[in-house]
């Protein structure tokens, strides 16, 4: 049987301080206490690179801006005010969308996962790039439109409205809490 996970997604420490505020980790801890509580996995994905960052080009300016501005490879682990428990799968990618440059196809075809709940920062980043790619592979989709943040409110609010409709259902993190997706496994 085809399962669902939800998927965090870089919400570390070095994003958490430029994009969101404890009421957004609140109801982050909120969505993934409900997904534990209904048996569905929750996969947390990061970014990181190693030290000396041989994985950015100068050519990619996005990636290439970061490295100068933080000066180390990490941007942090995964915030501390989500829990991460000892059993959680911990994701790092090495580009923008959760699949580019990690293992998260390998673990979520050997859970049979088919069905992506995504939440993050930012939602014109990883969100964006996620729900793109998994929809070109087939997954169903669900975006938690609280469950993200932008740095700019018109793009994630245009994202939510009139992007993200086409490939996922876009609800809040009340209608996930409550039971509106199937949470079958």
């Amino acid at each position: 049987m085809d399962r669902t996970a939800l998927l965090v997604m870089d919400v570390q420490r070095g994003i958490v301080e430029r994009f969101a505020d404890d009421e957004y980790l609140e109801g982050l801890s909120q969505a993934i206490a409900a997904a534990r509580a209904g048996g569905m996995p929750v996969l947390f994905v990061r970014v990181g690179f190693r030290p000396g960052w041989p994985e950015v080009s100068d050519h990619n300016q996005s990636f290439r801006t970061i490295r100068e501005r933080t000066g180390g490879p990490e941007l942090g682990d995964v915030h501390p005010g989500l829990g991460l428990q000892p059993d959680d799968v911990v994701i790092t990618k090495k580009r923008v969308s959760a699949f580019t440059g990690s293992d998260l196809e390998v673990i979520l075809r050997a859970q049979n996962i088919r069905h992506l709940v995504l939440a993050g920062i930012a939602t014109s980043g990883v969100v964006l790039s996620t729900l793109r790619e998994a929809a070109d592979r087939d997954y169903t989709l669900t975006v938690l439109e609280d469950g993200c943040r932008d740095a700019d409110p018109e793009v994630h609010r245009v994202l939510m409205e009139k992007v993200f409709v086409r490939q996922a259902h876009v609800i809040s993190i009340a209608a996930f809490a409550a039971g509106v997706i199937d949470r079958a496994q």
